[in-house]
């Protein structure tokens, strides 16, 4: 337990003075492009914020299944403009003399960061849209009808009983089996992935099993696809 906590300790530290560094090297060259005062204390928090907010939400999206193009896009715009910083404030760049290209990317960051903040904050958070509730209502009549035929044991047998009919003796009605329960239709591999994503998600949230109807209900199925959802879940 010790180890770990060293270990995870130095990790620690390790992220804070690379923070640090970079932090540093934005405000420099915010500074020297002309962003004085706060202005230039604002730019390294805009630029990590962005950065860390864009790697979240790529993981989660890639969790659920979801692509996560977008949210790559804008995790490697943070990357390039932190790594950008670092490396023009390490003497290639004269910090007393910044180009005006340099100045132009500077000012115009404060309105491609709230874009792509905004872009990231909208983006969809759930799993992907189950498949259209008319496919899944084919699938089930396409399925096979299964028919229960009554048990041989149960009918009277054959008299060989050579009286007139008119003694023969009337055998009582027989009553028919009551039907076995329909068996559950099986669901399509890409819907019991999804059946299943919901019910973890479900579980990681509240710490309790999915309800299979709340299931089928967020899969958009109809009522009678209920006992298909519990069989895969």
């Amino acid at each position: 337990m010790r180890a770990h906590l060293v270990r995870v300790d130095a990790v620690l530290v390790q992220a804070v003075i690379a923070g640090a560094l970079s932090f540093s090297h934005l405000h420099d060259l915010a500074e020297a492009s002309g962003q004085g005062g706060w202005k230039a204390w604002a730019y390294p928090v805009s630029v990590d914020l962005l950065l860390v907010a864009a790697w979240r939400r790529m993981r989660d999206q890639q969790r659920v299944g979801r692509p996560a193009g977008g949210s790559r896009l804008w995790f490697l715009v943070a990357l390039a403009a932190s790594l950008g910083a670092n490396v023009a404030t390490a003497g290639l760049l004269d910090l007393g003399h910044v180009p005006a290209s340099l100045r132009v990317v500077v000012a115009g960051w404060p309105a491609v960061a709230f874009f792509g903040g905004t872009l990231l904050a909208h983006a969809p958070h759930g799993p992907e849209a189950p498949a259209a509730p008319g496919d899944s209502a084919d699938a089930a009549d396409r399925a096979p009808a299964t028919v229960h035929a009554p048990d041989r044991d149960a009918l009277p047998a054959p008299s060989n009983d050579p009286e007139p009919a008119a003694t023969a003796t009337v055998a009582e009605p027989v009553a028919e089996p009551s039907p076995a329960p329909v068996p559950a239709v099986a669901l399509p591999p890409a819907l019991v992935d999804r059946a299943r994503a919901l019910a973890d998600e479900h579980r990681s949230a509240t710490g309790r099993p999915a309800d299979p109807d709340a299931v089928r209900a967020r899969l958009g199925l109809p009522p009678s696809m209920t006992a298909s959802v519990a069989a895969h879940l």
